[in-house]
């Protein structure tokens, strides 16, 4: 398992070098002039011109790309257009807040979904299977905006139970939170009970149930473990999403986080940046599937990696 942890690793390297460079080329695509919304809109076009020469924004493409590309690979992802802060410094200060936020969404969703999607399982086809995937249904109908903006009316204009934004409490945290995880508790609800329903027809459940082994045993021993390894492929694949996810709800409830940061350099043409964050999001995904598959040989023992 070692030599393909390592194999992976070095895998990641090619693969961000792809990122890197579909997303330069998507970032000088966008519409807008970055020295001019840097400078500010009563600049004058010499300011302007003497900006776009500092930014290095007045060379040829290729020139940017290949000190792009020369920058990255010794690690340097650059300066910030709008704060001339580095890309890295500006990323970390909004790190912590956007991972606290997203492991608290994660704990409580998997923690709700499970719980769901085996009730539903256990008890198909009866009251709480249905109730539970009336459930399931509504919170993945439901936009994450629109369910943001509703519990900050209710909980915090109306109620005046919790904080609307800001991140300074624990407080802060359960709005956005029960918005950023809502739809992943849905889809792991609904995940989990087809899992779930598809092991307890195999042919070592009926014969543990034969044995005369009680349900709870059945389901604690037998079930759970070999339904658990494709929940855990979905889990992976949900934290990533609410790392992507995060965006729309930190814009709702105005959270310090990358989000914020992504949306806010997208608006300045803050290259840079924006550079730095989709790599930052690409390298999340390919981590968390490297984990994902590595968990796979803890959760079932005889899976070999070569």
């Amino acid at each position: 398992m070692l030599s393909y942890f390592f194999k992976r690793l070095l895998g990641i390297i090619p693969t961000l070098l792809i990122v890197a460079v579909v997303v330069f080329l998507f970032v000088h695509a966008l519409p807008g002039d970055p020295a001019r919304l840097a400078a500010g809109p009563e600049a004058d076009e010499q300011t302007v011109e003497l900006l776009r020469q500092q930014l290095g924004l007045d060379q040829p493409l290729y020139n940017q790309f290949i000190q792009y590309i020369s920058n990255l690979l010794n690690g340097d992802l650059g300066y910030s257009l709008r704060t001339k802060r580095p890309v890295v410094t500006e990323i970390l200060d909004r790190l912590g807040p956007t991972i606290l936020l997203t492991i608290t969404s994660m704990v409580w969703s998997v923690i709700f979904g499970l719980v769901i999607g085996i009730v539903s399982a256990v008890w198909r086809n009866r009251l709480p299977d249905r109730i539970g995937m009336t459930i399931a249904v509504s919170g993945i109908s439901f936009p994450a905006f629109a369910l943001g903006m509703v519990l900050m009316q209710i909980f915090s204009v109306e109620l005046g139970l919790l904080p609307a934004i800001g991140a300074g409490t624990w407080k802060h945290y359960i709005l956005p939170s029960i918005t950023l995880g809502a739809g992943v508790a849905a889809v792991m609800a609904r995940f989990t009970r087809a899992a779930f329903v598809e092991v307890m027809k195999e042919d070592y459940v009926r014969t543990a149930r034969a044995k005369g082994l009680s349900e709870r045993v059945v389901i604690t021993k037998h079930i759970f473990k070999n339904a658990l390894i494709p929940v855990v492929t979905m889990m992976g694949l949900q934290f990533g999403f609410l790392l992507g996810g995060s965006i729309v709800v930190e814009t709702v409830f105005a959270w310090p986080g990358v989000g914020m940061l992504l949306v806010d350099a997208v608006n300045m043409r803050d290259y840079p940046v924006i550079q730095g964050l989709i790599l930052l999001f690409s390298l999340e995904f390919i981590l968390i599937n490297l984990i994902v598959d590595i968990l796979y040989g803890v959760i079932n023992p005889t899976i070999r990696y070569r």
